[in-house]
């Protein structure tokens, strides 16, 4: 190998290692809202599951249910939305659709059994 090759083999290696370097930060960009909005449906989602109603006159914890749901279902949404743009399917894996998915669902249930 020559100091020509050598070279050649450099440049053609500089661009990756920066698209590379590019990729970790756009992660690491992505990652903190989402990581953020995950905790947000988390949180809310547990609040919905934990919350009992008294008795069927008890509107407020039935509001509660149901507005912990919102949330829920609207941070999951944000989330998933993030989550599946161009940019984000790039670099980021297809498992960070399962937090968002799985919350939702949850979340979903849980509202529509609410008066059951």
């Amino acid at each position: 190998m020559t100091f020509e090759d050598s070279a050649e083999a450099t440049e053609a290696t500089a661009p990756d290692a920066i698209a590379d370097g590019d990729r970790g930060c756009l992660r690491w960009v992505l990652a903190v809202p989402l990581l953020i909005l995950h905790l947000i449906a988390a949180l809310s989602c547990y609040a919905a599951l934990i919350t009992v109603p008294s008795g069927s006159w008890d509107d407020d914890a039935y509001l509660g249910i149901e507005l912990a749901c919102e949330l829920t279902l609207a941070a999951s949404a944000l989330a998933a939305l993030i989550t599946v743009l161009p940019s984000a399917r790039r670099v980021m894996g297809p498992w960070w659709l399962a937090p968002p998915l799985a919350l939702g669902t949850v979340a979903a249930v849980r509202w529509s059994l609410m008066g059951a």
